[in-house]
This record gives C-alpha cells, structure tokens and sequence, in this order.
C-alpha cells in the first residue's frame, strides 16, 4: 500500500479519469503490441498506414455520433447519409458536368440536409430517435439510387486534375512515399469537436441535456435547439467523412454505406460515451475507431478473415457497455463510508497541512517536522491496515450471525408446517 496523504495511487487516478476511458487506450497498445508480435510485418509503416486508412471515414461519422449520443439519441442514418451524399456530389461531377470544387460543396449541403432533418423529427416532431433515424436511413438510401439512377458515382482518379483533393487524405510522393494526411485532417475535426464540447455554452447544453433533459429545460435550456445541433453536427461530420470515403475509394456504389453506422457508434461505446446520455469524449471515440481499425489490419496479419473482426468487434463493444453499466451502477450508489475510511480521510487532511506548513520552514524546524509527518504517516498506515482487518473481521461476523439466524428461522418455520 503506497504512502498515506502523500501522491495518489495508480488505482486512485484511474478511478478519477474514469475505468472506461483509462480501458480503451491501454486495450489499443496491447492490440498493437500483440498484432506486432504475432502478425506477419504488423510493425510496418505500410500497416500503420493502413490502420489510418481504415479510420477516415468512420472516424469523422462517429466524432458525429458522439454528439448525438451525448444528447441521449442514436442516429443510425450516418452511414447512408454519407454514402448518398458521396454519390449525388459524384453524380454532379459525373454526370452533370458541375466542377469538383462545386462538388464537393454538394456533398456539405446533402448531408447537412439529412441532419437537419433528423433533428427536426427528433426535437421538433417527438420523434423516437431510434425510428426516426431509421426512417432517414431508408430515404437516404433511396434518395442516393434515384439521384444516380442506380448508377455508380466515380471520382477522377488522382493523376487527373480534379483528383486534386485525393492528397488531402493521402499523398504520395514521385519516390512512393505514402503520407496519411488524411490523419492531420480527423485530428483538426477531433479537436475542433473536443473544444465545441468541453469549451462553448453549445457543449455544456449538450451535455446538460443527455444528462437530465427535464432538469436542463426547467434551468431554461432550450432543449429543442441543442439537440437539433447534434443532429446537424452529425450531418457536418458526415459529409467530411463522404469527401474522405471518395479520396480514399473512387468509385462509390448506390445503397452502400449500410453498416457503417453501427461501426462509428461502437466506436463511440468503446471510447466511453454512454448509451444513456451526458457523458462521452471526442478523443475516446477516436480511440475506439483505431481500436477497430487495428483489428481490421492486424486480423489478416494473423491470417484471419474479415468476418474475425466483426466478431471481436462485438465482444469489445458488449464490454465496453457492461463497463458502461457498471460505472453508472457505481455512480448512482450511495457509499457509506466505515471507520477505517474516515480515519484516513481525517489523517490525510492532517498531514495535507502538516507539509504545506513545512513548506513554509526551513532549518532544524523543518527537519523536525519532516520526521514528525514520516511518524504520523507510519502510524496512519498501520492504524489504517488494522481498522480495515477489524471491519472486515465484523463484516464478516455480522454474516456468519445473519445466516445462523436466517438458518434457525428456516428450521423453526418447517417444524411450524409439520404441526399444522
């Protein structure tokens, strides 16, 4: 056991940051180190490459998600929408002769489109948001297929001139040097998300009404506003994440993109956001991103097909939401604290003021002080480990009567049937 009052535990930090979100970091570098010794090549700057690859466009969908579940809601029309907007900006490049710059504004507004209109089903029409995102999802996907008459959109490849914002995701050098910058770009949005979140009355609102939605409207929150901005920042994030899905493929197929909703909401789970709302992170999704890209690349390195990372995927995601609902069980306990507990807690604020008064001396005082504080921290530390084993001792007594006494009644009552 460390040091009474003196630095905090390992254990003690962990509890403050959050078990969820101290998890999810620690499982990508244990992921990452056991594809490296087990996999073929995994320690390779083509891998890492790939695992970034494999993040763009699930990436940017679930940064916006993460929005929406913080409210308290789902959209599961993230990944259509982004699909279908990626095939109407490709359709008007393709087909209508629009230029790529104009194009890709295209793609802005159709999926801003999509998230304004999930918000005002979900805020304005009541709208459950699981239905009311299904719903979207279905006309989005059709929207996509009618606007492309069930044609496939294709992008200028990089070598042509309108391929130009191809090396904003990925460039590649005359030697073959392969540079994600695709990276820089989800970084810029991840942070950019982190400050509206953590830093603007837009974020605080947002948190407040995932947290308690009737509590934040009594306090004069306008719920209905808020939550319709996670539902249009969603949308943002969506067409970003369109743009990056034609760099990085260029042919985009109608009715795709089914599915990759469930990945950016894993993504979000497995970072730390709460299903029940009023909690969640920007950089823990991205965590949560990479954690199923590695798998994605590291998998086949081990000679495992496709559908292993569906199936691990699922696990991770079903721990991360019992972790969820244990934290939130923890959360809603009342502790009561025993003696051995608020002695440490009496002695660790003694001792706070001990050192912040020899911080104040100096000389023969302050060693006399010092060795006083080393006397008091011993004594702490024996006279806490021996409460503790006498709570435990009682604890355990108080049991062993329960069930003694709970053992009689049973006896008495079973003796009372057989005289009636």
């Amino acid at each position: 056991m460390s040091e009474i009052g003196s630095n905090k535990s390992i254990s003690d930090r962990v509890k403050e940051i959050g078990m969820q979100k101290f998890l999810a970091p620690a499982a990508l570098v244990i992921l990452y180190i056991f594809f490296g010794i087990f996999g073929r090549n995994f320690f390779s700057f083509t891998s890492l490459v790939n695992i970034l690859d494999a993040s763009y466009y699930i990436g940017f969908i679930a940064i916006g998600v993460t929005f929406v579940i913080i409210t308290g809601g789902i959209d599961l029309s993230v990944g259509t929408v982004m699909m279908a907007a990626a095939i109407i900006g490709g359709t008007a490049y393709k087909s209508w002769g629009w230029p790529m710059w104009l194009s890709l504004i295209v793609i802005m507004v159709v999926a801003t489109a999509f998230g304004y209109f999930n918000g005002i089903l979900v805020s304005r029409l009541r709208l459950p948001p699981f239905i009311a995102t299904l719903g979207t999802m279905m006309i989005s996907m059709g929207v996509g297929s009618i606007v492309s008459n069930v044609r496939s959109a294709t992008y200028p490849t990089r070598s042509e001139a309108d391929g130009w914002f191809k090396s904003i995701f990925k460039y590649l050098g005359d030697d073959g040097l392969t540079i994600p910058t695709g990276f820089i770009v989800l970084f810029i949005t991840a942070m950019i998300a982190f400050l509206i979140l953590t830093k603007t009355k837009m974020g605080r609102y947002i948190f407040a009404v995932g947290s308690n939605k009737e509590a934040a409207r009594l306090s004069g929150v306008d719920v209905q506003k808020w939550e319709m901005m996670a539902y249009v920042i969603s949308g943002i994030t969506a067409g970003i994440g369109a743009i990056a899905f034609a760099a990085v493929y260029t042919t985009v197929m109608p009715a795709q993109g089914q599915g990759f909703e469930l990945y950016a909401i894993a993504g979000a789970v497995i970072g730390g956001t709460s299903l029940s709302g009023g909690v969640g992170s920007v950089f823990g999704t991205l965590i949560g991103v990479y954690i199923m890209s590695t798998l994605r690349v590291g998998l086949p390195s081990m000679d495992l097909q496709a559908h292993y990372q569906t199936f691990f995927t699922g696990v991770v995601v079903i721990g991360a939401v019992l972790l969820d609902l244990y934290r939130n069980k923890r959360a809603s306990e009342v502790r009561i604290l025993n003696p051995a507990d608020i002695y440490r807690n009496t002695q660790t604020t003694v001792i706070n003021r001990m050192k912040k008064e020899i911080s104040g001396l100096s000389g023969s005082e302050a060693e006399e002080k010092k060795k006083e504080l080393s006397s008091i921290r011993t004594e702490t530390k024996s006279t806490y480990i021996r409460m503790k084993k006498e709570d435990k001792a009682e604890k355990k007594r108080i049991l062993a009567a329960e069930k003694a006494a709970e053992k009689a009644f049973q006896k008495e009552l079973k003796g009372d049937l057989k005289t009636l």
